[in-house]
């Protein structure tokens, strides 16, 4: 009996030395036909682990009349690959699909009809004619809120207000812009 025939034999029986062993001798042969195909580094490491926790379970069914083990070893490799393979195949058309999908909303969202972007722009220069006309200390709080999307907490630590006067400012604020819109109306 071979010395990995042996090997194999002990691992069928729990011996995780022996596997330990098995490993030592082909995983540096298992990653290199991996990178052939796969060509990224974690994904060469996932193979080599998968066939090996593999081979810690089924090792009770190798047959030596059937091949020999490296035959074996290299039949269980390339079918992790080919497994690895598929599952990228997916993810990649997972990922193209997002981005058509991404593409036909940002197309939707481009073709506003003319009126409605005048609309729009003439309402944001009235925002921000509307900001410049309110005192910068409230201006500053509405743009962090707005803009920025933070919430009061996050506005009281970045300006290293407290969290009332963060909140009274946005009240004044947002207070003096409704009056300064009702009187554009």
């Amino acid at each position: 009996m071979s010395e990995a025939k042996n090997l194999l034999t002990q691992i069928a029986q729990g011996e995780r030395q022996a596997l330990s062993q098995l490993y030592d001798r082909y995983s540096r042969i298992i990653y290199a036909i991996a990178w052939k195909s796969l060509n990224s580094v974690e994904d060469c490491e996932e193979v080599v682990l998968d066939v090996f926790a593999q081979v810690w379970k089924i090792a009770d069914r190798f047959d030596v009349d059937k091949g020999s083990i490296e035959q074996w070893l290299f039949t269980l490799a390339r079918s992790r690959i080919l497994d690895r393979l598929r599952k990228l195949q997916r993810l990649n058309k997972v990922v193209t699909a997002a981005i058509a999908d991404g593409k036909e909303i940002e197309s939707a969202t481009i073709s506003v009809d003319p009126l409605t972007a005048v609309e729009i722009a003439e309402r944001h220069q009235q925002v921000l004619t509307a900001l410049s006309c309110i005192p910068s200390a409230q201006r500053e709080v509405i743009e962090m809120a707005y803009y920025r999307g933070l919430t009061h907490a996050e506005i009281a630590t970045a300006t290293g207000l407290s969290l009332g006067t963060v909140k009274t400012r946005l009240r004044l604020g947002l207070s003096k812009l409704r009056v300064g819109f009702e009187n554009e109306s």
